[in-house]
């Protein structure tokens, strides 16, 4: 809310990189007031000229096209290239890129089938909000038995990435390991920029044409 109402409007455009709420399990929380509240903020920045943009995280996945509308939001796919002030970047949620965690790359597969998300989307909002909450348990279970390098992002896969896509600048969340990676990427100087969590003292990547900076909210 306190970035919403202070540089939010400033922005020519927002890019919101997934994992914005800690699970949607459906438009109909449109329907609780907080997730309302939040919409209708999104909303009001939109009428005062601010392009708003969305792409999904693995909390929020089935964030759709009821909420967009509502906001005002274009949701993008997962992988996008943009022009930002004459720099090609790729921006995405960034889970794509922790390929050495296999066991979150098929729950992630599972999660996003059709299949599952029509059966899920079946049940009562209180069901899902229920299911959600379990699934968000055990994540962070699995998560403790973890090392801290397998849930990170993986190197190769993300040169693979850049190359494939024919950019040097890369913005994406969903790690909230907060930094800017420089390396070489055959011959040229690449940019990896890692977002913030989105918390109490969250903040977010301001990009400019006098460059990229991170900022506290």
């Amino acid at each position: 809310m306190r970035f919403l109402e202070g540089p939010a409007p400033q922005a020519d455009a927002i890019y919101i990189l997934g994992d914005l709420f800690e699970y949607w399990v459906g438009d109909d929380m449109l329907l609780l007031p907080f997730y309302r509240e939040v919409a209708d903020r999104l909303e009001i920045l939109n009428r005062l000229g601010v392009r708003l943009y969305f792409q999904h995280g693995n909390r929020d996945f089935l964030i759709g096209e009821e909420f967009a509308r509502h906001c005002g939001i274009t949701l993008l796919p997962e992988l996008q290239v943009l022009e930002l002030y004459g720099k090609s970047t790729l921006i995405m949620h960034g889970d794509l890129l922790c390929t050495t965690d296999v066991d979150y790359q098929n729950a992630r597969r599972f999660l996003r089938s059709p299949v599952w998300q029509q059966a899920f989307l079946r049940k009562s909002l209180d069901e899902r909000l229920v299911e959600a909450g379990a699934l968000r348990q055990k994540s962070e279970a699995a998560k403790k038995m973890k090392a801290m390098e397998i849930m990170d992002v993986h190197p190769p896969e993300v040169e693979r990435v850049l190359c494939e896509q024919d950019v040097t600048r890369l913005i994406h969340g969903h790690t909230h390991r907060m930094n800017h990676h420089r390396f070489d990427l055959g011959g040229n100087v690449a940019d990896r920029w890692v977002l913030p969590d989105w918390d109490v003292n969250g903040g977010f990547l301001h990009v400019s044409a006098k460059g990229s900076k991170f900022v506290s909210v």
